[in-house]
């Protein structure tokens, strides 16, 4: 016996915890510039708890469920692939530099903490947005 599909609702929810994931970043992002600490720290915790959760529901899903596969061809194929390629490699650097800049911030390392974050939000915005452009090529084509 073969795998059902996820139920429709849950390719939706995950993808929409990521977003809120990437709003409370880029909230993070533009409290800390107004140098309003309390506010950004508030921000990057929710923004990392929403990215944990997604987590546990996208590994749940892939462990219960058939695969949703994509669908096109042609030139739309290879940017899907391409896309997804680097959306994969870069979540997997995504997670442990998402926790090593937790991290630095909770030990009040703030300058190392800072460098690190340079590497880390692109990180996490690319893998963010690439993730909706993923979830939006499998299911709004």
């Amino acid at each position: 016996m073969g795998m059902q599909p996820a139920p429709a609702w849950l390719p939706p929810f995950n993808t929409g915890l990521i977003l809120v994931s990437g709003v409370f970043l880029l909230l993070g992002l533009y409290f800390i510039a107004r140098k309003q600490v309390a506010r950004h720290h508030a921000s990057m915790l929710t923004a990392t708890t929403f990215a944990a959760l997604f987590l546990v529901v996208y590994v749940a899903r892939w462990a219960l469920y058939a695969p949703k596969h994509f669908e096109g061809d042609g030139l739309i194929r290879t940017v899907y692939w391409l896309i997804l390629g680097s959306h994969m490699l870069l979540a997997m650097v995504q997670a442990p530099l998402v926790l090593a800049t937790l991290v630095l911030a909770l030990r009040g390392s703030f300058a190392h903490h800072r460098r690190l974050a340079r590497l880390t939000v692109p990180v996490w915005l690319y893998v963010a947005i690439t993730g909706w452009i993923v979830y939006a090529l499998l299911y709004w084509r």
